[in-house]
């Protein structure tokens, strides 16, 4: 198989995540085999690729919810992959899941899934009687806000919009004072026009926070338009690591054609 497509070779300092050759096998078949990129401060990353890939195997390695057989991933310069106690805790706090279904709990308003946000950073019986401090609240509302929903912030979860609900996920990333974001096929279940603003907004959200984000898609076109770099996986590898503006359809036919 050939290397992959240079990416944009611009010094952007030291990255906030890096994947040093991740390596996942499931039954003898390989997931993810020697898998290299990594993510800046500041820049939004499409993860594009086949059904198949391993585009879910790789976000679960980059969360920590799951480890590789191989290689490592790297927080700030530290494995998160080997990290034990306080420390592995602390480095997951810096992480947030946005998912394609959400994960809201429908029967609570948008302001109380929102606060989910902070449990990584109150007592724990704070979070199970929903005790939150005035400061706690008035960040989740600030979130709420941040994504044009604050005159929701009263309302059920399940009453709401499939795109309003997914910024109320996005909400509740926000109000875990992320250092990454890490996306799951964010748009796979809203119609065009609300995935577009979905992705603009976790763009912006990169650019005026300085946080990483990290989105697994299946559409070329949104990735195009929303994301900074494209990293495209095939059976399991990386084959495309480029500028999003550079991802033209030799780029394409090389990712989905891949056998």
């Amino acid at each position: 198989m050939d290397a992959p497509l240079p990416a944009n070779g611009m010094d952007q300092g030291e990255p906030l995540m890096r994947a040093e050759g991740i390596g996942m096998a499931f039954h003898g078949h390989a997931a993810l085999a020697d898998v290299r990129f990594q993510i800046h401060a500041g820049e939004l990353v499409a993860v594009l690729g086949p059904s198949g890939a391993g585009k879910t195997t790789l976000f679960r390695c980059l969360a920590g919810l799951a480890r590789p057989d191989r290689g490592c991933v790297r927080v700030d310069g530290q494995d998160m992959t080997r990290a034990t106690g306080g420390n592995r805790r602390r480095m997951a706090r810096g992480i947030a899941l946005v998912f394609q279904q959400f994960n809201l709990v429908g029967r609570l308003t948008a302001l109380d899934n929102v606060l989910a946000g902070r449990l990584g950073h109150v007592p724990a019986w704070r979070g199970w009687l929903r005790r939150f401090s005035r400061a706690d609240r008035l960040l989740a509302l600030e979130c709420l806000d941040r994504v044009g929903l604050l005159a929701k912030a009263g309302q059920r979860a399940d009453s709401l919009s499939g795109g309003q609900q997914q910024r109320v996920a996005i909400a509740r990333a926000l109000a875990q004072r992320p250092r990454l974001i890490l996306a799951d096929e964010p748009v796979a279940s809203l119609d065009p026009a609300t995935a577009a603003g979905v992705l603009d907004l976790l763009r912006g959200i990169a650019r005026t926070d300085g946080v990483g984000v990290v989105c697994s898609l299946h559409q070329v076109d949104l990735a195009r338009a929303a994301a900074d770099r494209i990293v495209g996986l095939a059976d399991g590898r990386v084959v495309v690591d480029l500028p999003a503006a550079s991802f033209d359809t030799a780029a394409a036919a090389r990712l989905y054609s891949t056998p």
